[in-house]
């Protein structure tokens, strides 16, 4: 095969017939992942990339090195604190995963570690380069350590499937334990008494939808709770204070909480509020008493309390407020943390309960009379809560970055009010953040609603500049001004870095999160275009490389759709491109639960006729289209890979521009590639694309 011609998908015509509408489908044979023709199609696509973006290859590597070059290879995380020991991980040169290891707190006052170096009676816990051997793909969905620090829980995936096998490993002998439990989904929790493990199970849809009960050294497992209703997934969690396990159960838009005294394993969970239609809540335990998030009558939500004796009894605290959107809670024992979202940013405010007595109402209204937020000075930035395990402590640990700070590790000290850097991720090379400069600009959009785009770049780049403009816009899911270091191989560049933060997200609250799901959807494609057309009107950008994954795939088809003639380049990442077909299906993984994001095509002519409308796949017409590089993994379970294998082969047989290309990780889920310098060289072949786009 020259490397002129690309590879020529067959047709076999499928008939669709919905609410009378009749289609046909082309390129529907892809769906059989077994079909050797479908393996030989996605190789020969992989070829034909390999053939024309082979000129790229010096680029490609020179890139790669850079980003390799600014990563301090052999690092390690900030210790955290949890009963008698210190927590932390290390990342050595040369090993693709991280280790977790431990040593005994001896004092309040975290370890003093050296990268590279070895601590008297450090313990490893897991080493994942040992775990992963050979395997070209590694995952680990599960490390939970039991409440007394003697036992850990594991679990590994070695195809990208997200189906994980469970393990328990004796942390002082080092021995794993026979016990062994496969095809279970992320995470789990410990009985109080480490005796039992709590984990999920998932359906043929990908659905966690069963939490079993696993005592240790038996081998019969007990299902604790199953979820009949197909919109609604299931998890499980111990809280801070090791009192509580809490099992919750939501859809999209509706929540159900069970709890269980964390010391009676084998008892029952009992509901703290049964479901109602459109009400998500969430419960923490605060020692005497709950705190519940919630969103009855609240959009942004509203913080109340809960005696311990009937939690579905809520006293409002913190009540709702149009501007700010109250995203979770965290109580210790003398205090409880709000993270909040404002204005597009996030942001933390401290619930002291300080020396008042009397009871526990009477401490918490007291916390929000004495209530403050903790004030960061840069324009733009991101900050949480990170690694706050103890229930008891007179500090806060938080996690805070932006476009040009990189990620940083703060204690907050309580008393007095100081914030504490404990530690920066070094940025190696000789990076300076004053040689750059981030900012927020506001499109309009085509109703007239005010879209925030967060912008950074070097201070000398040139004006207008190449640009990279990365959307996502679902889910509710914000994407915020963090820090990137293979960012600076484009920033260093002369390129413009931004994010159009398009309704469908929830940078501006929930407001903005349902101003673009079910029958509002478009507006989160118009956003990104007007953004689009802002940053070149403004004089900020020239050529404008689009960039998006996952539901941000769907973004990116959607405008490639309505204006192909503003992109210079688009970058579609696993992306979700044959929307109306998948959503069509109850029988593929999570469709039905995601009928509260998109809407039920299946049973509502209105909604069916809707995304066709917009689905990428089926709006594909015979005019230019930019070039496009759309990129999956095989294994992915999210969004399945024949979604972008079929919009290139329609793209190519129907449209004109291009080149469209198609790069099929063959062993890997919807993350990509597993270990940090595979997806180091994936980034870097991205970014190479990327770049001959934007100074072409």
């Amino acid at each position: 095969m020259s490397s002129n011609t690309p590879p020529v998908a067959k047709k076999v015509p499928t008939k669709r017939i919905h609410h009378g509408d009749t289609v046909i489908d082309e390129y529907a044979w892809l769906s059989n992942k077994e079909d050797p023709d479908t393996t030989a199609y996605l190789e020969a696509e992989n070829d034909f990339l390999k053939q024309q973006t082979a000129h790229l290859s010096d680029l490609q590597e020179q890139v790669f090195q850079e980003i390799k070059g600014r990563t301090q290879e052999t690092d390690l995380s900030v210790p955290s604190r949890k009963g008698a020991w210190w927590y932390f991980s290390r990342t050595e040169e040369g090993k693709q995963y991280a280790v977790s290891c431990r040593v005994p707190a001896d004092s309040d006052a975290p370890p003093e570690i050296t990268p590279g170096e070895r601590l008297d009676r450090e313990q490893v816990i897991l080493d994942g380069n040992e775990l992963a051997g050979d395997s070209p793909f590694f995952s680990v969905g599960a490390s939970s350590v039991s409440p007394d620090g003697t036992m850990l829980a594991f679990s590994t995936d070695y195809k990208g499937d997200e189906r994980f096998t469970l393990k328990f490993k004796n942390l002082t002998t080092g021995e794993v334990l026979p016990d062994e439990i496969t095809d279970i989904f992320y995470g789990g929790a410990w009985s109080a008494d480490g005796s039992t493990f709590f984990y999920t199970r998932v359906d043929d849809a990908w659905r966690p939808f069963q939490v079993y009960r696993h005592a240790l050294g038996t081998q019969e497992d007990v299902l604790v709770y199953e979820e009949s209703d197909e919109r609604y997934w299931v998890g499980i969690g111990l809280t801070r204070s090791e009192k509580y396990l809490v099992l919750g159960a939501g859809s999209k838009i509706t929540s159900e909480v069970r709890i269980l005294d964390a010391n009676d394993p084998a008892g029952e969970f009992r509901v703290v509020r049964p479901r109602t239609t459109g009400v998500e809540y969430g419960v923490e335990h605060a020692g005497d008493f709950f705190y519940v998030l919630h969103n009855e009558n609240a959009e942004n939500f509203e913080l109340a309390t809960a005696p311990l004796d009937d939690p579905g009894t809520w006293t409002p605290l913190i009540a709702h407020g149009e501007d700010t959107r109250l995203l979770e809670i965290d109580a210790f024992s003398d205090h409880a943390v709000v993270h909040l979202r404002r204005d597009g940013l996030t942001g933390l405010r401290v619930l002291p309960y300080g020396s008042a007595g009397g009871t526990w109402r009477e401490r918490v209204e007291a916390s929000e009379r004495n209530a403050y937020e903790i004030d960061f000075p840069e324009p733009l930035y991101d900050v949480g809560p990170a690694g706050n395990p103890e229930f008891t402590t007179t500090r806060l640990r938080l996690a805070y970055t932006s476009m040009i700070t990189p990620p940083s590790v703060y204690d907050y000290e309580l008393d007095s009010h100081e914030l504490i850097l404990l530690k920066q991720r070094p940025v190696l090379g000789g990076y300076d953040a004053g040689d750059y400069e981030q900012f927020r600009e506001w499109a309009t959009a085509e109703d007239g609603t005010r879209i925030p785009v967060s912008i950074v770049k070097r201070k000398d780049a040139a004006k207008p500049a190449p640009t990279l403009l990365y959307g996502y816009g679902s889910y509710e899911t914000s994407i915020d001004p963090g820090f990137s270091v293979p960012r600076l191989s484009l920033l260093d560049r002369g390129f413009v870095f931004a994010i159009a933060h398009v309704r469908g997200g929830g940078e501006m609250g929930r407001r903005w999160y349902e101003e673009g799901k079910l029958t509002r959807k478009r507006n989160t494609f118009t956003d990104f275009v007007d953004a689009a057309r802002h940053m070149k009107a403004s004089g900020w950008s020239e050529r404008i490389i689009a960039r998006g994954g996952s539901a941000g795939g769907l973004l990116m088809g959607a405008v490639t759709n309505l204006a192909p003639e503003l992109f210079a380049g688009v970058v579609a990442e696993v992306p979700f491109v044959d929307a109306l077909n998948t959503i069509l299906d109850p029988s593929l993984p999570l469709t039905v639960i995601e009928w509260d994001e998109w809407g039920d095509p299946l049973h509502n002519p209105d909604v069916y006729a809707y995304m066709k409308s917009y689905s990428p796949y089926e709006n594909v017409d015979g005019g230019p289209y930019p070039p496009i590089l759309a990129i999956t993994s095989l294994n992915d379970t999210r969004v399945l890979y024949h979604e972008p294998a079929k919009w290139i082969a329609r793209l190519r047989a129907s449209a004109s521009g291009g080149p469209f290309l198609l790069k099929t990780e063959m062993g890997a889920g919807h993350g990509g590639r597993s270990g940090r310098y595979d997806a180091w060289r994936e980034e870097a072949f991205a970014l190479s694309w990327i770049i001959e786009r934007g100074t072409a």
